[in-house]
């Protein structure tokens, strides 16, 4: 799909009211920064270039700034592990240590420009190091979360036919378990203090590289990353980046959603298979020039939060609201953070009253962001904007976002509809290429005018816009999407199952939840349900990721179906949320 993007639509998005200039006492821009140096094509009197490099055109310009002793002392990377190990980066070590790892990919591993590799690593600083390393090498990363099963590896090296991967000791031997069944699959990376028959030990290897190595050149459309995203029926989708959607977009983009400069320090606590993770955590605060963060957080939990913050100079946090409404169950009082002045959340709805309940204890307001794996941000509340609370405040630039009807035809404000990003005839930056692979969904996700989200809402007089909830049957718990397909396709495989449909469930602390309605076979219906329902559990998590496991599990006769056999999820899910 090629990447339309004309000089009209910058002009537009110019005559947008851009916010205050100045945070917290400091100004915008440095006279030579790496953002002011785009502000012609942000002004529409310059053309997008047609080559571009997130590595070499804004972290190594941010280098050259550095030792020019024209930026902030702090990192450009700080990591912790909450038991006194520390990690801190200048942006000119980050460049040495990336070309290294660089080094490694292409002359030790074999990998060439347009490769693909799969990274499946917890918060650790060489999640980042990978990163930097493929934007040089002209590598296509594809994340993964921490908690995939076997099963779910499998997929995913098959389907995106990765020539590499790189995990951890955890993992490892997951990935062993199926890697025979990969064909394309030629270099396993392991970041170990041990070592392992037949995989490369990644940090001896980038330790021992040269930092000589020149960035190769890549067109501003040219693949960059691929996310696995969950959806309704089928397997998970990959859905394609490409340097301009996800290195060069926040240079066009204004400082809205983000709102940082080269002193300010942001942690997100998102995990590194998510986009939250690659915009709030790598590309949109570097190309600030500011600190990126990272608390390794083996499991989230209020006390390693809130410590920190008390602890460290962090100025923004983003986090789903998960975190937000655990934050909120303890007394605060007893918690003097640092520096924190900006919070913001993203991946789900956030309730209302957490927003107030964190307002009183904290005296900071929470600022809702909207977006998908497919869009990145298209919706924020921006700093200094009023607050609506429930609202996920109004589009962000380079997106036109609408509400449409079921033809593609947009609706005026206070009527429901799906939410939906003008798509031509020209198309925004930031949306992603294509689904890998699979051109019918691709074009299915596109309605009249518009790439639709399959969210509804509805949009007020005052340009705000409102979640009212998914338009298929996708479910969002603790930020992460579960595709119901997946769970049901687990349940199945257990011989007590004859039948299963898993919906979205209210939570109070979750959001929502995965709940499972299950008709039991005929040899399992005297069998002790309390115990079957841990069984189910257990099994779940063991075939597939842990998260996706039905926290509710009900026993019916039957399940509701339509005239042609389709399980009615609608009514299941209406059903638990007190709609019918």
């Amino acid at each position: 799909m090629k990447l339309l993007f004309k000089l009209q639509t910058l002009k537009c998005l110019w005559t947008l009211k851009p916010p205050n200039r100045t945070v917290h006492g400091h100004p915008r821009l440095f006279a030579s920064d790496v953002y002011s140096q785009y502000e012609s094509v942000r002004r529409g009197k310059q053309q997008i270039p047609k080559y571009f490099n997130f590595a070499s055109d804004v972290l190594d310009k941010w280098s050259e700034i550095e030792k020019a002793g024209k930026r902030p002392s702090n990192p450009a990377f700080w990591w912790v592990n909450g038991k006194g190990e520390e990690v801190q980066w200048s942006f000119e070590e980050l460049g040495f240590l990336s070309r290294k790892v660089a080094n490694v990919l292409t002359k030790v591993c074999g990998l060439e420009k347009g490769d693909r590799i799969v990274v499946i690593l917890p918060r650790i600083p060489e999640w980042w190091l990978v990163n930097v390393a493929c934007m040089r090498a002209g590598i296509v990363l594809i994340p993964g979360i921490s908690q995939l099963s076997a099963k779910d590896i499998l997929y995913r090296l098959q389907a995106s036919k990765a020539t590499g991967i790189v995990t951890d000791d955890t993992l490892a031997p997951a990935v062993d378990s199926v890697a025979s069944e990969c064909q394309f699959l030629k270099t396993k990376l392991i970041v170990s203090k041990g070592s392992r028959e037949g995989w490369l030990n990644f940090t001896d290897l980038y330790k021992n590289q040269s930092d000589d190595h020149s960035c190769v050149k890549t067109r501003i459309q040219d693949s960059m990353s691929i996310f696995f995203t969950s959806g309704t029926t089928g397997s998970p989708k990959m859905t394609e980046h490409s340097q301009g959607s996800l290195g060069f977009r926040p240079l066009l983009s204004e400082r809205y959603w983000l709102d940082l400069t080269p002193s300010d320090v942001i942690w997100s606590t998102a995990d590194t298979g998510w986009i939250l993770a690659s915009l709030a955590s790598l590309f949109d605060p570097w190309v600030f020039g500011s600190c990126i963060f990272i608390h390794k957080l083996p499991q989230i939990e209020s006390a390693a939060i809130l410590n920190t913050l008390c602890r460290f100079p962090i100025d923004v946090l983003v986090g789903a609201p998960t975190l937000f409404r655990m934050l909120v169950q303890n007394d605060l009082s007893n918690y003097k953070f640092m520096n924190l002045k900006h919070c913001m959340s993203g991946g789900e709805p956030l309730n209302p009253e957490v927003m107030e309940q964190w307002k009183s204890k904290t005296g900071l307001d929470i600022h809702e962001v909207y977006g998908q794996t497919e869009t990145g941000i298209i919706c924020s509340v921006f700093n200094g904007m009023k607050i609506k609370p429930g609202s996920m405040g109004k589009a962000a630039p380079l997106f036109d976002v609408k509400i449409v009807d079921k033809n593609g035809n947009v609706l005026p404000p206070g009527q429901q509809g799906e939410i939906a990003v003008r798509s031509k005839p020209i198309r925004p930056l930031g949306l992603f290429s294509e689904y890998v692979d699979n051109p019918k969904k691709t074009a299915k996700s596109e309605r009249g005018d518009f790439y639709v989200t399959g969210d509804r809402g509805i949009m007020d007089e005052d340009g705000y816009f409102w979640f009212i909830g998914r338009d298929d049957d996708i479910i969002i718990s603790s930020g992460y999407r579960i595709g119901p397909f997946e769970v049901e396709s687990a349940l199945i495989e257990h011989p007590a199952v004859a039948e299963t449909a898993v919906v979205s469930s209210p939570d109070p602390l979750r959001g929502e939840v995965v709940k499972a309605f299950v008709v039991l076979s005929p040899t399992f219906s005297s069998t002790d349900l309390e115990s079957l329902t841990c069984d189910l559990q257990e099994h779940v998590k063991k075939t597939t990721a842990p998260y996706k496991y039905p926290r509710k599990v009900e026993f019916v006769q039957e399940l509701p179906k339509t005239v042609t056999g389709k399980i009615k999820r609608n009514e299941l899910r209406n059903k638990e949320w007190g709609r019918m």
